[in-house]
């Protein structure tokens, strides 16, 4: 059988935290059904801020609760902090994704702490986690942002990057995430950084999260798969970007994503031309939005083969 490749969809939160126009709930539960129906098997869904800061997430309960229904799909929620673990907890999320940033200029600006302070706030994470019976327990995922540079900072040490993943696997992360925010990282950069973790933090999942800044993300996906990394984060036509990190734009395109991996031969179970037509779901709601992505526009070879159809 072909290896794996797992692509996870991030534009309903990622994608959509920077649109100023409310996206109506009822779009976003189209959007999760029908990409959930293409084949994906994990959305972030919301982020549980509070909604005067993210008013986008007001209806955050009410999206998480339908994706929940959805069979197969794996739910995940970012959380700011201890009190947005207890929603994500309460509500039955799969998954809660805490972020803290290894720049301590980007981590101020975004939560307006340290970053020991977001560490020692996980840690708290992982003890209302390990508080919920087994069969409830969400998984927690801890993110390291700007791991590769940072427009407010500039510089990020990358052996700063191998000793906080290095804390926070030892703490009791379920999975890491390492997190190019703002498109600074390079095939070679994301090489050494993805070895030095992967080598760090033993058997715990480590995944990767892109953005297509300079035009880099899939050539770095690339790069971590030469690593060992399996797991990429994505959003539907590339929308997205950090609203505290100034010049980052949108994360890698879900549909150019999954084409990279499949045409390298990890299967994904993404059916292309259901995801792509989940952009049109997308478009009626927020026409002012730039949709990219290559695949899209040119379509599949006449020769492509889906990796998991090959014999």
């Amino acid at each position: 059988m072909s290896e794996q490749a797992f692509v996870r969809e991030v534009g309903l939160r990622d994608g959509l935290q920077n649109i100023a126009r409310f996206v109506p709930t009822n779009v976003k539960i189209a959007w999760i059904e029908a990409e959930h129906a293409a084949g994906v098997r994990e959305i972030e869904v919301a982020s549980l801020v509070p909604p005067k800061l993210i008013p986008q997430f007001i209806d955050a309960e009410e999206v998480i609760r339908f994706a929940l229904s959805q069979p197969g799909l794996t739910v995940a929620v970012l959380i700011p902090n201890l009190k947005g673990a207890e929603r994500a907890i309460a509500l039955g999320a799969h998954k809660m994704n805490y972020v803290l940033s290894v720049s301590e200029a980007h981590n101020r600006a975004n939560v307006r702490r340290t970053t020991a302070d977001s560490v020692a706030d996980f840690k708290r994470v992982l003890v209302a986690r390990d508080a919920v019976a087994p069969a409830r327990r969400p998984k927690a995922v801890c993110g390291l942002a700007t791991a590769f540079g940072c427009t407010i900072q500039g510089h990020v040490d990358e052996d700063t990057v191998r000793r906080i993943a290095a804390e926070v696997a030892e703490a009791g992360a379920d999975e890491l995430t390492i997190a190019d925010t703002v498109g600074y990282a390079g095939p070679k950069a994301v090489s050494r950084v993805f070895r030095a973790v992967l080598a760090e933090v033993g058997n715990i999942p480590v995944a990767a999260h892109f953005h297509d800044t300079r035009g880099l993300g899939l050539a770095n996906v690339s790069a971590a798969l030469d690593a060992g990394v399996r797991t990429f984060d994505a959003s539907l036509a590339g929308l997205g970007g950090c609203p505290y990190a100034p010049g980052a734009s949108g994360n890698i395109v879900t549909e150019d994503l999954a084409f990279l991996l499949e045409s390298m031969g990890f299967a994904t179970g993404v059916d292309f031309a259901k995801l792509i037509e989940v952009r049109d779901i997308v478009h009626r709601a927020v026409p002012e939005a730039a949709l990219l992505g290559n695949l899209p526009k040119a379509g599949l070879p006449k020769n492509f083969t889906p990796t998991s159809l090959v014999a």
